[in-house]
C-alpha cells in the first residue's frame, strides 16, 4: 500500500475517531435496499436530531474504535455497516432509525453502543422504545404537577366548605 494511501485511511480513522469522542451513543445499520429518495429522508430526519449518519468501511471504523469504549461494535460489523452517532440524546440514534426502518421497511439494527453498553439488534430495538429526555421531563412534570392541582381544588374546596361557599378567590401568579 502506498504511502498517500495509508495517509487517506488515517485521515477517515482520525475523523472517525473525532466524531465518537463525547459521543453518548453510536448506532450501526445495514442500509442495504434503501433507495435514494429514503436516503434522503433518512438522512434529513437524522440530522434534525443531531446525529451524524455517516457509512465507513468496516475495517477503517474497527481501526478508529479499536481501544475505545465502542470496541465491542467490531463484533456487529459484517456486510455494509453505517453508523450513527450522537452526543446529546444517547437513545436518538435508535429511535429515529427505528421509526425509519418500520417506515422503510428494508434497514436493520446491527449493534448499538449506548452510555458505554453494547446492545445487539434486539437490545436496541428495546433502546428504541425508550423516549426522548424532553419527553421523559415532560412526563415527570406532568405527574408532578397533577397531584398537586389535585390539593390546591382540595384545599380550596376545604375553604368554601369552612366559609359557607364564600372563600376568596386565589390570584394566579
Amino acid at each position: 500500500m502506498s504511502e498517500e494511501a495509508k495517509k487517506q485511511k488515517q485521515v477517515i480513522i482520525d475523523e472517525i475517531k473525532g466524531k465518537l469522542d463525547g459521543a453518548k451513543s453510536a448506532v450501526l445499520v445495514d442500509y442495504m435496499g434503501i433507495t435514494v429518495e429514503q436516503a434522503e429522508i433518512l438522512r434529513k430526519k437524522l440530522r434534525e436530531a443531531n446525529i451524524d449518519y455517516t457509512v465507513y468501511k468496516n475495517t477503517l471504523m474497527k481501526r478508529a474504535i479499536d481501544g475505545t469504549e465502542f470496541a465491542p461494535l467490531a463484533q456487529a460489523m459484517e456486510g455494509p455497516s453505517a453508523i450513527a452517532i450522537s452526543k446529546e440524546d444517547a437513545t436518538a440514534p435508535a429511535r429515529v432509525l427505528s421509526g425509519l426502518i418500520k417506515d422503510f421497511q428494508k434497514m436493520s439494527f446491527k449493534g448499538g453502543v449506548v452510555e458505554g453498553d453494547f446492545y445487539d439488534q434486539d437490545g436496541i430495538g428495546k433502546i428504541a422504545l425508550i423516549p426522548g429526555r424532553e419527553e421523559l421531563i415532560a412526563k415527570f412534570m406532568g405527574s408532578i404537577q397533577s397531584p398537586l392541582s389535585k390539593f390546591a381544588r382540595t384545599l380550596v374546596a376545604i375553604a368554601e366548605a369552612k366559609d359557607g361557599g364564600a372563600a376568596p378567590a386565589v390570584e394566579a401568579e
